[in-house]
């Protein structure tokens, strides 16, 4: 009977268990609470993002494509879906109703996947018997639509930027108007015409490929260099090696950044191309060229906001050289003609996030001279082991620069964005034009000047270098079937690109950051290699020097051998060979022992690892049970 109680009792208490989570769980599951608990907040929208969905006037429409009933699918994807997915919901909460999602499954042959293709989704196949499957984006506003045709796990940093900038393209459609200034042809030149004058008619010089690109998106209009203000519908001004430029212009690019435009400018302490212009201009005048036209600056409007930047010195970076043609064969590794990678660029910002490699030739640095109210970020910069050499030296070669190479210890800035209130750098008023006319007749006097801005909020990236953009440094031109193709080598392009776009977007979109990342790395794992391949690399390099050497030796005893045959080899010779050959193969040897032994510690530090997570959890476990144990031992 006490047996049956017991039994009874504990069914009870499981049913009533039972009843208690299921009502808990129904609760939970109407509760409308919201934490994200990763390190890098992947799943909260950043302010500008906020900000933006806010201030829309009319609904916006996310349709989200993603055949997720598709077995083709990699399983990696489906879990990356459900992530982008879970992201396009935090816009529907801080859009309170202005953004809808919906959420679309193509199947083939289906009107979904028709829809799906009409909107600009591309199909994707990991392979040519399986059907295509999709994972893409539409916005939808006001009968205007636009699409991210693919998402990848490769470019999650940008996720956040990439829906945003959706939004916005639909959202408010016009195409921003972005001036130009440059003393080079940066978006080409029609046959020149002193050359018609003297009967030579030469082909009209074409756009660099780099504002080709930017044309498509955006209404490019020429700002002349002596211009002396910039128009009003001009959201941003684009800067290619402003060299010379004068107070009056200065003063008018110092009124548009404190008026709210966006400024983007490459200097220059030594622009190849500008050096390559004037010296044919030179040669076609039947003059020798000059030697240098000179950097670029921009004067007073950098000390007025913090900025310093020598136009006197290049930057050289032994960690960033490019191997360049040296002539007659050789190879010049050239440490001012800068090689960077990622690990150069920003991961943290939408600008930079996706850069994996730029060439600068001769850059320039800034430095931040911590102006009031302006935030100084760096988005590009050097190795630790980097130093500013003389730009006369820099033009003569590596070897005028060999005694100048000494490592200062810091990360330089090639390229920065400055963010916040700016003041003008002309606090006495606007500077007095007294040029005289050319016709000789007087300058109508403004009937009604306004009164300069002293200060604003702006937005301007600044970059220590102008010759990326050329094609010569970031396209690769071809010709096929009678078409000239371009391809790009390296992420010049990209970076002009993003930070156009950033700019010329709405202002929100630029205080929208870089995502984390959600696959997480291993970084205790990835040290413990490090420090496991760090213990070996010396004795290696040793080895592998002290085999190079005797192999050497060898040859060359070897060669003197076979160039004389009827010579005889004395004892000592012969002995001589015979010592080298025997110590090459102790050093190859040591060398295949040593590699062997850098495997094992890999090895061994991937064995401890799984033990550890293996059994970690098992152990604790245990030790807890007999902790309950000898507890409840110790109170009977």
């Amino acid at each position: 009977m006490n047996t049956f109680k017991r039994i009874s009792s504990g069914v009870a208490g499981l049913a009533l268990l039972l009843v208690s989570l299921g009502a808990a769980c129904m609760i939970i599951a109407n509760l409308r609470l919201r934490a994200d608990l990763t390190e890098e907040r992947l799943f909260t929208l950043s302010r500008g993002s906020r900000d933006l969905v806010s201030t829309l006037n009319q609904d916006v429409t996310l349709k989200f494509y993603f055949s997720a009933s598709s077995p083709y699918v990699p399983h990696i994807l489906k879990g990356y879906a459900d992530h982008v997915q879970d992201f396009l919901r935090e816009y529907e909460l801080a859009g309170q109703g202005r953004v809808i999602i919906e959420t679309y499954d193509p199947k083939s042959d289906s009107d979904e996947e028709e829809w799906a293709q009409k909107f600009g989704v591309a199909p994707q196949t990991l392979s040519p018997f399986a059907p295509p499957f999709y994972f893409g984006l539409v916005a939808v506003c006001g009968g205007r639509e636009h699409a991210i045709p693919a998402f990848s796990p490769a470019t999650e940093r940008t996720l956040e930027y990439e829906v945003s900038r959706l939004i916005a393209r639909v959202a408010w459609p016009d195409k921003p108007v972005i001036g130009i200034m440059s003393p080079l042809n940066v978006l080409g030149a029609d046959n020149d015409p002193m050359q018609r004058m003297m009967g030579r008619n030469r082909q009209a010089e074409p756009a660099w490929a780099a504002f080709g690109e930017l044309q498509r998106d955006n209404t490019l209009r020429t700002v002349a260099p002596d211009a002396d203000r910039i128009d009003d519908d001009i959201t941003t001004l684009v800067l290619v090696h402003p060299k010379n430029l004068s107070d009056t212009t200065l003063f008018a690019i110092d009124q548009f950044v404190l008026r709210g435009g966006r400024l983007l400018a490459c200097l220059d302490p030594f622009s190849i191309q500008d050096f390559r212009s004037s010296q044919a201009q030179g040669m076609m005048m039947g003059m020798r060229g000059p030697g240098g036209p000179g950097p670029s600056t921009l004067g007073r409007l950098l000390d007025a906001w913090g900025v310093g930047f020598d136009p006197t010195r290049v930057l050289a970076d032994r960690r960033a050289i490019t191997k360049l043609d040296g002539g007659n064969g050789s190879i010049d590794e050239n440490p001012v003609v800068l090689s960077l990678s990622a690990k150069n660029a920003a991961a943290s910002d939408v600008l930079t996030a996706q850069i994996k490699q730029l060439i600068l030739p001769f850059a320039g640095v800034f430095t931040d001279k911590q102006a009031q109210d302006i935030t100084f970020t760096p988005l590009i910069t050097s190795s630790d082991n980097a130093c500013l050499v003389d730009t006369m030296s820099a033009q003569y070669g590596t070897a005028m620069l060999r005694n100048q190479l000494t490592s200062d210890g810091v990360r330089h800035a090639l390229a920065v964005r400055l963010t916040g209130t700016f003041k003008t750098a002309f606090p006495e008023g606007a500077p007095v034009d007294d040029t005289p006319d050319p016709t000789g007749a007087k300058k109508p006097a403004d009937p009604s000047p306004k009164a300069p801005l002293t200060s604003g909020a702006g937005a301007v990236v600044l970059i220590g270098d102008s010759d990326f953009l050329a094609d010569n440094w970031s396209v690769r031109t071809s010709t096929f079937l009678g078409y000239q193709t371009m391809e790009a080598i390296n992420d010049n392009l990209a970076l002009l690109a993003n930070a156009v776009e950033q700019l010329a977007g709405r202002s929100e979109l630029i205080a929208i950051r870089s995502r984390g990342n959600s696959t997480r790395p291993f970084t205790v794992v990835d040290e413990l290699e490090y420090q496991a391949l760090k213990k070996w690399s010396e004795t290696e390099k040793t080895l592998q020097f002290k085999l190079d050497e005797t192999r050497a030796r060898l040859a060359e005893m070897q060669k003197q051998k076979q160039g004389n045959q009827r010579a005889i080899l004395t004892a000592e010779q012969e002995k001589a060979i015979a010592t080298f050959q025997e110590e090459e193969r102790i050093t190859n040897r040591q060398l295949k022992d040593l590699r062997r032994s850098l495997n094992a510690d890999i090895e061994n530090l991937g064995v401890r690892v799984k033990s550890i997570n293996i059994a970690l959890m098992p152990a604790l476990i245990i030790v807890v049970s007999f902790t309950r144990l000898w507890i409840r031992r110790r109170r009977g």
